[in-house]
């Protein structure tokens, strides 16, 4: 329903609004539409509220779902979409949610790899950021001021339209939202260069538990240490971010070969282990580990070396030489290209198809289940077998192996909550996907069993894991009520040390416990610090 040139008292919203409700659901109170009809005030009432019986909600519901997973009918829905124009819109469902009781769930790209972001068993609201988009860049003073409802895409592109010098480090996906990411912390292939994404946030926008929206001085430097790394959806829904610019050069090399384990690919993980850490800070040099077909019509192990150098080729061929000189290191096996175009390089898309950054869901979709170690030791070719072993169980497993060191091992673990830093080589992402449906427990019991055999050669005590690879299996909150003991089975591996400052931070902003989920920050009992 389009109504236009009216402004629309109250009482008038309230009755647009029960009226495309008022059949849906019974678990939604009409007097939480009369809450938020009373603070909108909005004359596109039916495009910021839908119901169920919305002709719309399926469509926005399915649009940002990354995960197939969290699409069957099974899956519970949310009572109702919210679609916030402005932030006074965000502000009105969390004061009126809070007031009656209903959930709240917050997405911004869809990402979140176990669905928290738009699934719950108890009835919700979902909050979608995806009209909450502008980015405003700021090149001579190196900022820029992003909503968390664009993706990493929109903001390399909105960066790259001004500046061919300038980039931010964040995530490889274009498609991932940026609230998510950076309230997680966000690596991708500039962080050893310049940290992480929160590491690079100056200032934010949020919503708290009172409906107010609050900057970084109003907010005070606790809650502003919190939402870097630790969350955001803890805390309350982030509306925006200030970030700072980093310089690039104007030309970057990227380079991408494979090898098989029968061309040597071991004895090349085995020497990159050795330096993963100590690589330049400049260079991004991951790789893939994944299934592929064997010259002898059965399956092997491939390794891609996926890299980006923020020098020439001419500037880091001695060092390639030095370093891995098995590897193809003709000229005509390196790309020279922009900054921006490195981003469509990682991600596997054509170079000079930039516009393809601001296509805000992925070209196809897969059901998926992913877990993440850090390794501080290097592994013995031994466990490489072993896992290669059980990688060939599936065609579709794949890990993603990122070196850290560089800029991360010179910030303190405590700087903001993502504590995962000096000390550890790289970071295995281990990943798998399938097309239907009934293949779930068989894919998922593969990811169990390959994190079971590595147990003995990654980080220990605790276990450490990436906030933004959720993994439910890490232990789960059984209510509002759970408890800082039960909560840190898994909030210990994502933050270490800093899980304890980030309950306290919960307690003093949401006492009640309002802002949660299966996987959110404890509030510690009364008295407690």
């Amino acid at each position: 329903m389009e109504i236009s040139h009216v402004k629309l008292v109250p009482v008038l919203v309230f009755i647009l609004l029960n009226s495309v409700w008022c059949t849906t659901s019974n678990s939604i109170s009409e007097s939480f539409l009369q809450c938020f009809s009373s603070h909108i005030h909005s004359n596109s009432s039916s495009k910021i509220i839908l119901t169920k019986h919305s002709s719309a909600y399926s469509s926005v519901l399915q649009s940002s779902i990354q995960n197939l997973r969290f699409l069957n009918t099974s899956t519970p829905k949310p009572e109702a979409i919210i679609t916030p124009f402005k932030h006074s819109h965000v502000q009105a469902a969390a004061i009126c949610s809070k007031k009656e009781g209903i959930q709240i769930r917050t997405r911004s790209g869809g990402h979140d790899y176990e669905g928290l972001s738009y699934v719950s068993t108890t009835p919700f609201i979902m909050i979608d950021l995806f009209e909450l988009r502008s980015i405003d860049i700021d090149i001579e003073n190196e900022i820029a001021w992003v909503e968390s409802g664009a993706t990493l895409g929109e903001l390399y592109y909105a960066i790259a339209q001004k500046s061919k010098v300038y980039g931010f480090p964040a995530g490889i996906c274009p498609t991932i939202g940026v609230g998510g990411h950076i309230s997680g912390g966000g690596f991708g292939s500039l962080f050893r260069k310049y940290g992480l994404a929160a590491d690079n946030v100056l200032d934010a926008k949020i919503v708290d538990v009172n409906g107010r929206v609050l900057d970084r001085k109003s907010m005070g430097e606790e809650l502003f240490w919190a939402i870097r790394g630790g969350g955001g959806s803890s805390f309350g829904v982030i509306l925006s971010w200030k970030l700072r610019l980093v310089p690039v050069p104007p030309s970057v090399t990227g380079y991408m070969e494979s090898k098989t384990i029968e061309q040597g690919a071991t004895k090349l993980v085995s020497k990159w282990q050795a330096i993963a850490d100590r690589i330049p800070e400049g260079n991004f040099l991951r790789l893939v580990l994944q299934v592929a077909n064997g010259t002898n019509g059965g399956k092997t192990i491939q390794v891609v070396f996926n890299f980006l150098f923020l020098e020439t080729y001419e500037e880091l061929l001695p060092w390639m030489k030095e370093n891995f000189p098995e590897l193809n290191l003709d000229q005509t096996a390196f790309t020279k290209m922009s900054w921006i175009e490195s981003v469509l390089f990682l991600a596997n898309f054509p170079i000079n198809e930039t516009e393809v950054l601001l296509q805000r869901t992925q070209q196809s979709r897969s059901f998926f289940k992913a877990k993440s170690d850090y390794v501080t030791e290097p592994i013995s070719e031994a466990c490489l077998e072993g896992l290669y072993q059980r990688m060939l169980q599936l065609d579709t497993s794949m890990l993603i192996l990122s070196p850290f060191g560089g800029r991360m091992s010179e910030i303190s673990e405590s700087e903001i909550p993502f504590p995962h830093r000096k000390g550890n080589l790289y970071e295995i992402q281990y990943y798998v996907s399938w097309d239907d449906d009934k293949e779930t427990e068989k894919h998922i019991s593969w990811t169990r069993m390959v994190y079971g055999y590595m147990a003995a050669y990654v980080s220990k005590s605790p276990r450490a894991a990436y906030l933004n690879y959720r993994d439910l299996d890490l232990g789960i909150n059984k209510d509002a009520n759970t408890s800082y003991a039960e909560a840190s089975i898994w909030g210990l591996s994502y933050f270490k040390n800093n899980f304890r400052r980030l309950a306290q931070v919960k307690t003093l902003v949401d006492p009640g416990n309002f802002f949660r989920n299966e996987q959110s920050i404890p509030v510690l009992p009364s008295g407690e610090k």
